[in-house]
């Protein structure tokens, strides 16, 4: 009878741990909503390519509009915050700053980014620019030269709008320039992020990728709203006829300048929603990293106290 037992107790017990073997991890979603943390999910690792990258996708979400809608504004509060601090840190004799490179194919989104993440800090902390055809000046300089002019000041984040990667971008496409001039510029704009990203500059690259089908629903959109005429360049049709070039000379970008020091992130941008909801949260993950305190006083804080009320 107690063998019987015995018996009946270890074949139990040998199930139970077979069990435990078979059954996979609970996913662990972070405070915020996100399965997977944005920084890490969207981050360049060796081998990505663009022709396998699908820009419906929500990498690293899994719970929708709505929800990342409520989430995008609860980062307001924080953003804002954080901000003030690196812009108070500034003001009173730091030396670091943050800056937002936002490319993309036109429509992808990048003026939404500057309206619904940036515009979620102070604006007097922004130091917005954006970079169209250069002008005669900028074109007898080198390229790099009025990108230094725009980077941020001290306490600031600084957004640009397109950026010194067009100097490999529409340049190569158009063949503006021959390409022994333009494929020695990737170590350049390396040497060059590396120098600002060591005199303290923060730097985050976006790289947003918008589908082709997207594209050509967005630029309908424009011609089919007379409030969107002012958005609509014809030009941009012209651009959609060199798309393969384009893709061709955007993979070159993330497989030869994304760094340690400044790592790209590519962002699927047929979503809207999604787009502002990553790039707010790498935003987030930045200004966090910096572990911004308040400038402690350069007074005495009690004798200005006793000033004041007897004044």
């Amino acid at each position: 009878m107690s063998k019987s037992k015995h018996s009946k107790k270890s074949k139990h017990t040998k199930k139970s741990t077979s069990s435990k073997k078979t059954t996979s991890p609970k996913k662990v979603k972070s405070p915020d909503g996100w399965d997977a943390s944005p920084t890490e999910v969207l981050r360049v690792g060796p081998g990505f390519s663009i022709d396998d990258f699908d820009r419906a996708s929500t990498p690293g979400w899994s719970d929708g509009k709505k929800k990342a809608e409520d989430t995008l504004a609860s980062y307001g509060k924080r953003l804002s915050e954080l901000q003030e601090r690196l812009f108070a840190e500034g003001r009173s004799g730091g030396s670091r700053s943050v800056l937002l490179v936002l490319q993309g194919m036109d429509t992808a989104g990048k003026g939404g980014i500057v309206r619904h993440v940036v515009g979620l800090v102070d604006p007097q902390g922004v130091q917005h620019r954006s970079f169209g055809a250069p002008t005669e000046e900028e074109l007898a300089q080198n390229y790099l030269w009025r990108i230094r002019r725009a980077l941020p000041e001290p306490g600031y984040l600084g957004v640009f709008d397109r950026s010194h990667y067009e100097d490999v971008l529409i340049v190569r496409v158009h063949d503006l320039v021959p390409e022994d001039v333009w494929s020695g510029r990737y170590d350049e704009i390396n040497a060059f992020e590396a120098e600002i990203a060591a005199a303290g500059t923060t730097i985050i690259k976006v790289a947003m990728f918008v589908s082709l089908d997207e594209q050509k629903a967005r630029l309908t959109e424009r011609l089919d709203r007379p409030d969107k005429y002012w958005k609509f360049n014809p030009g941009d049709i012209d651009e959609r006829l060199e798309w393969p070039r384009y893709q061709e000379a955007y993979q070159a970008i993330l497989d030869k300048t994304s760094t340690e020091v400044a790592p790209w992130h590519v962002i699927p941008a047929d979503h809207k929603w999604y787009a502002r909801l990553a790039v707010s949260r790498l935003l987030l993950d930045a200004l966090e990293g910096l572990d911004l305190g308040w400038p402690a006083a350069d007074f005495d804080v009690e004798h200005e106290r006793l000033r004041l009320a007897e004044s």
